[in-house]
């Protein structure tokens, strides 16, 4: 099979990529990614090297396109040549469709559509959406069902909410062989920085403040990324078109002070180093998903937290190389800016 995969270079994706090469040794994957600040190709050197460029070509399973999934002509061009999508790109930060909510509405809707008109073009086999619980909104207390209305409350999740419903569309309107993954907080190696537990520990390291939104009470639960690959292979083999699923633990839910205090205690700093700021506007107390139907198909999570963090810390501590140059500079202008670390 020949897979499209859109968002590649960044951190969910780039993962997937790892993971799926290493399956199934007939596969072969085209990575679609416009490369923005998230996208990173470092996170894919292992990759390149073995199955890419610097592979015989006879056992070259791996293709980089630097391109835009809004671009009409190349996405229908690399398309007509595969045999099934999964749709990773994606702006994500919420922190910045705040400040940019533009951006998030043009690559997140008009994006995810410029790839769905194309797979109905073709007659791709299977489209694999991949989306977020943020799409719900706040919970207090009990999980939200894939069937539950999507409230959503950033202009980030919104954008996916209306992503999600377009992809929906084109299964009732052209029976366009869909699914989609609504996935709750992922951790792991190759994520982004700004991202709160990369930040903390990168922060950390350099014993550095960190910022921490309110008084950290926000609960989130958290999934090992390499758990959500697993979860996302099956659901593109073995799950039902049309069908959405939602991907998660219900076993890794804590709050944000709970997480800073743990990285602190991992990392031997002091959490004095944690600073409370002003909360986000619209900040979200707790996300909460049911996931029993993701374990109908036979998945579970084979990660608690504190093995997953302790391997995130870990990857992070032997992988400076890869961090440092994404925090330079301007990365710390930019916080120092918008978020007075």
């Amino acid at each position: 099979m020949k897979l499209l995969i859109t968002g590649g270079a960044g951190f969910i994706g780039s993962n997937f990529i790892h993971y799926i090469l290493a399956k199934y040794p007939d596969y072969k994957i085209v990575n679609l990614d416009a490369l923005t600040y998230a996208g990173n190709l470092d996170n894919l050197r292992e990759v390149e090297k073995k199955y890419g460029s610097g592979a015989l070509s006879a056992e070259r399973r791996y293709w980089f396109v630097k391109g835009d999934i809004r671009d009409r002509e190349l996405v229908s061009e690399i398309i007509r040549r595969v045999d099934g999508i999964i749709n990773f790109a994606a702006e994500s930060h919420v922190d910045r469709s705040i400040l940019n909510p533009q951006e998030f509405l043009s690559t997140n809707v008009l994006g995810t559509h410029t790839l769905l008109e194309a797979a109905r073009k073709h007659g791709i086999k299977r489209f694999l959406h991949i989306s977020t619980d943020e799409v719900y909104g706040s919970i207090e207390r009990g999980y939200f069902q894939e069937s539950d209305p999507l409230t959503p409350n950033s202009p980030y999740s919104s954008s996916k909410a209306a992503a999600d419903l377009l992809v929906m569309a084109y299964f009732k309107t052209y029976g366009l062989p869909v699914l989609i993954t609504r996935t709750t907080n992922n951790f792991g190696p190759y994520q982004h920085p700004e991202k709160f537990i990369p930040l903390f520990i990168t922060n950390f390291l350099d014993n550095k403040k960190v910022p921490l939104y309110g008084y950290g009470l926000n609960r989130r639960d958290w999934i090992y990324v390499e758990d959500n690959c697993e979860a996302i292979d099956l659901v593109f083999h073995h799950g039902c078109e049309g069908e959405i699923y939602n991907i998660g633990t219900n076993s890794n839910e804590l709050t944000n002070i709970e997480i800073a205090s743990r990285l602190a205690y991992i990392l031997g700093r002091s959490p004095h180093l944690i600073e409370f700021t002003k909360d986000r506007p619209g900040h979200d107390y707790r996300y909460g998903i049911d996931i029993s139907k993701i374990k109908e198909l036979g998945w579970r999570h084979r990660h608690d937290f504190e093995s997953g963090l302790l391997k995130t810390v870990e990857w992070y501590k032997q992988n400076e190389w890869w961090w440092r140059k994404i925090k330079n500079d301007e990365f710390e202008k930019y916080y120092q800016e918008n978020y007075k670390l």
